[in-house]
């Protein structure tokens, strides 16, 4: 028999406790985190709340602004969390719900916001709710998920029935046959999810990033992504986010991220296909660079860039896209730092963290974060991890990155600490972009200040000319790889680029 003593289904009124935060905080760098896998705080070999809130400091000098946590609800598959069978409470091993307002209030004392994984598509299959509905076809909760007394035929989403037979019906559950779908077409279920958005934004919560938004609403065999629904649904989300003051909502839509990031003021998705537009442009490839330059096709300003994050489907770590080149990954990084957009770092990245050996797609992603090159445990726990580390463990460390003055952590270091301080960067205007050869040069421009960025992919020598500019003989040096040149006048500004080199310069008024 389902619990229903643990399904809260109370109404939760707004209760704004305000924030902290600068407005535009998003803007500076955002940083993924699975908790599972940053830093244990009690030897039990998984990650936690409390480890996480022992490494803020490692993010603030970082240069981070906020942090996407993976689901960190009560869940069925007590690893990667998007079976969510409690949605307003913590899974066990992360913490508490005390141990959750301390994370918020740690991270807002070092000006760092926090949003949360939501899966508002599915629940789990152990979720109280779909438990009761599947025992009695008379059940309260029966129209809160999808059902059918027949099989409905012709159905394939992403290579699978979505169909699942069960002893009183067959449901529907797109992505495994223990996440069975959500009915949003059912105003209690929209109702009872906003109430949980509201239950995290009182206690602080900065916002959320929306899982699978493409797959909220499926009206048939044919019309099962992306629908209108979809958009609406998403809309009103915003809605709730609008009674609170600075928060911040991203969503998961891999087929239209330019739809849903126009789907209100302030809605933001990922783009994905630029990511795999700026590893290749790291590789070389004059193409690529190309879209690149053109990114993003229209400019919706809440646009957020990943270079990787949590799912195969986005592709491998890019250290492991780009053969453990570190030169080409700080040009990777180059680009989605200081371009337009929102940028999401999924952790370790930074390091140049590297999949996993001998695991499943998913799970070689997410493996535990490479402090140390400490095989047993790298720094992570001081019991044994519970996933195997990365297959670049001896070089690509924290240890090892801090101590080199050279490394990918510290030019990760730089470029976010640009992009934290210059508003132009952040929140400017994307302007003057020209590609001469191998060449990437942009200005961007906020409030009287610009700042002028070159990336030359190529493994060759470049030289790349901005022109139009206001009076090129007063921007100064902000970052460049040793070697490079400049020169400037009559409005124009000249990068003599060395192979495979980065250079930022700056003026204000």
């Amino acid at each position: 028999m389902p619990d229903l003593a643990i399904l809260d289904t109370s109404p939760v009124p707004v209760v704004d406790p305000g924030s902290t935060l600068p407005a535009g905080w998003q803007f500076g760098g955002m940083y993924e985190v699975f908790v599972r896998a940053y830093q244990d705080s009690d030897g039990d070999g998984i990650g936690d709340l409390q480890g996480l809130i022992l490494r803020l400091d490692y993010l603030k000098a970082l240069g981070v602004k906020g942090l996407w946590l993976m689901p960190v609800m009560a869940s069925l598959d007590h690893d990667h969390g998007y079976a969510t069978s409690n949605y307003r409470d913590i899974e066990t091993p992360y913490g508490t719900l005390a141990d959750m307002d301390a994370l918020i209030a740690a991270a807002h004392t070092r000006g760092i916001g926090i949003i949360l994984d939501y899966v508002m598509n599915h629940s789990s299959a152990a979720h109280p709710a779909f438990m009761d509905a599947r025992r009695d076809r008379a059940s309260v909760f029966r129209d809160w998920y999808l059902w059918s007394d027949q099989k409905p035929a012709g159905w394939s989403i992403y290579g699978g029935d979505p169909w699942h037979r069960d002893v009183t019906g067959w449901y529907f559950g797109a992505f495994w046959d223990q996440m069975p779908d959500f009915n949003l077409r059912h105003p209690e279920v929209i109702a009872w999810h906003h109430d949980n958005l509201r239950f995290w934004l009182n206690r602080g919560v900065d916002g959320f990033r929306f899982d699978a938004v493409g797959n909220l609403i499926e009206n048939d065999a044919v019309r099962f992504q992306d629908q209108p629904e979809s958009y609406a649904i998403v809309a009103g989300l915003r809605r709730v986010l609008d009674a609170y003051d600075n928060r911040f909502m991203v969503c998961e839509s891999p087929a239209d991220p330019i739809g849903f990031a126009q789907a209100r003021p302030d809605v933001s998705a990922f783009a994905f296909g630029h990511h795999h537009d700026m590893i290749a442009a790291a590789r070389g490839d004059s193409r690529a660079l190309g879209l690149v330059a053109g990114f993003p096709p229209v400019a919706p300003p809440w646009i957020s860039t990943i270079l990787s994050n949590h799912d195969a489907f986005a592709g491998t770590r890019p250290m492991d896209q780009l053969g453990y080149n570190s030169a080409m990954m700080k040009l990777a990084a180059a680009m989605y730092l200081l371009q337009p957009g929102i940028p999401f770092v999924y952790y370790g990245e930074e390091l140049g963290m590297a999949a996993g050996r001998g695991m499943s797609a998913d799970a070689s992603l997410r493996t535990p974060m490479s402090w140390t090159d400490d095989a047993g445990s790298p720094g992570f726990t001081t019991g044994t991890p519970f996933r195997a580390p990365s297959a670049n463990l001896q070089w690509n460390n924290y240890s090892a990155q801090r101590a080199d003055p050279d490394s990918i952590f510290h030019f990760y270091k730089a470029m976010l600490g640009l992009r934290g301080t210059r508003p132009s960067l952040a929140l400017g205007d994307y302007e003057a972009v020209t590609i001469s050869d191998t060449a990437l040069a942009f200005r961007r421009s906020y409030e009287g200040e610009e700042t002028l960025v070159a990336i030359n992919v190529g493994s060759g020598a470049a030289s790349v000319t901005l022109t139009g500019l206001s009076n090129s003989a007063e921007y100064t040096e902000l970052w460049v790889t040793p070697g490079t040149r400049w020169s400037a006048g009559n409005g124009t500004f000249t990068f003599a680029m060395m192979p495979q080199s980065v250079a930022v310069y700056g003026r204000t008024e």
